[in-house]
């Protein structure tokens, strides 16, 4: 008798003994800069939710009365029986806050990258990835069936000597980057890219998961802040992070949007967002554009913590910690393995601070990764930085275990 399962012992052996093992981190109550992990507080670093609007009262009560009226689930695809006035007004909600002539939600910013990938280009197509995309952006490119040729992390110049070598082989080309990259968080080179895709006659889809509601002067994301609004480029993003609530959207030109409601499997063969998550949304857009003190917050504790790492951490402590650049509200301190990086973690949770430990194969080198909220306060802050400090010590003393 055949084994054909037994692989799965040796394949969990070998992720446990790299320290690349990993399992839920359950979390209790609401949403927000403190939450209760083992029936203990901790100040919470590990959340995308930039402008604390996943706890957001407003919110909730959209969501509640978006269950209320309509029921719990969308219950079909939004082209059979799952469409409501709600996505409407959610789409022409995202069109505004990013001046773009039309939108289109998904349920899960995953599947608007699956589905608006795969249908812009196909076998005779090129697409241009950055190395650090996000698997979605990845797994997008390889269900399209087109050649796929990486490059170098923001190499604006590795991106033109590839054109110039390969653009004219193929029918159609893509350019596809993160806007904001989720486990550096540096911002991709927007201006650059765009200038290429226009001189090579090529598509640019830029994903603005971690920028919508956090970068620009409105909160539209990387587009706006690089000044590029009104050009031609395919918005992908995410309502799970800043937006607080779930799902994805694509926005950019009226007809691209048209061809994508007929084209993108993602769109097409998956039910709705539900009443309630296309509420919750709705509500936190009309938010960003009219609380930017927010933002603002979201900067400020930025800069304060940015600041406060910088000063403690320049790479000098035993624990080899690295405070990698970021131009975001993700701020990354690069430590020397995964098994450090794991004990570390642990150690700042036992410490009431959730910072969570990345490791390959998710990230090149291990790190903790932190995201800060408009809602951190400094003496969140001042809590962090003391008790990395404090880690710091034991391990200059031997005690770090």
């Amino acid at each position: 008798m055949s084994a054909p399962y037994s692989w799965l012992e040796d394949a969990l052996t070998t992720i446990h003994r790299a320290d690349w093992y990993r399992s839920v981190q359950p979390i209790q109550g609401r949403a927000g800069a403190v939450v209760q992990m083992n029936g203990q507080p901790v100040i919470n670093f590990a959340s995308n939710d930039y402008l604390g609007l996943a706890g957001d009262d407003r919110l909730m009560q959209a969501a509640i009365a978006a269950v209320q009226e309509f029921g719990t689930g969308s219950t079909g695809s939004r082209l059979v029986s799952g469409h409501r006035d709600l996505h409407d007004q959610l789409e022409r909600a995202i069109a505004a806050l990013k001046q773009t002539e039309a939108a289109l939600v998904f349920s899960s910013g995953y599947l608007a990258n699956l589905g608006t990938v795969s249908a812009l280009v196909g076998k005779r197509d090129l697409i241009l990835s950055d190395q650090y995309n996000h698997s979605s952006l990845k797994q997008g490119a390889i269900l399209s069936g087109g050649t796929v040729l990486d490059y170098p992390h923001g190499d604006v110049a590795q991106v033109r000597q590839l054109l110039e070598q390969h653009r004219d082989r193929y029918r159609r080309c893509l350019l596809i980057t993160d806007s904001v990259f989720s486990m550096d968080g540096d911002l991709c080179p927007l201006p650059a890219l765009l200038d290429l895709a226009e001189t090579f006659d090529a598509m640019l889809l830029v994903d603005e998961a971690h920028a919508t509601g956090v970068l620009g002067a409105t909160g539209a994301g990387c587009v706006e802040h690089f000044g590029c609004t009104g050009r031609a480029i395919v918005q992908v993003g995410t309502l799970s992070k800043a937006l607080g609530s779930l799902g994805g959207y694509v926005a950019g030109s009226a007809t691209l949007i048209d061809y994508l409601r007929n084209r993108a499997a993602g769109f097409i063969y998956t039910t709705g967002l539900s009443p309630a998550d296309t509420a919750a949304a709705l509500a936190a857009v009309a938010i960003v554009q009219q609380e930017s003190d927010r933002r603002r917050q979201l900067w400020q504790n930025v800069t304060t913590l940015k600041q406060a790492l910088s000063q403690q951490f320049g790479g000098n402590t035993d624990l080899k910690i690295q405070l990698l650049p970021s131009e975001s509200p993700i701020l990354c301190l690069q430590v020397a393995s995964p098994a450090i990086v794991l004990r570390l973690g642990k150690q700042l949770c036992q410490s009431g601070i959730f910072a969570p430990a990345i490791r390959p194969p998710t990230v090149p080198t291990s790190r903790l990764r932190l995201t800060l909220m408009a809602t951190h306060t400094s003496k969140h802050i001042e809590q962090f930085v003391i008790a990395l400090n404090q880690l710091a010590r034991k391990t200059q003393s031997g005690d770090f275990q």
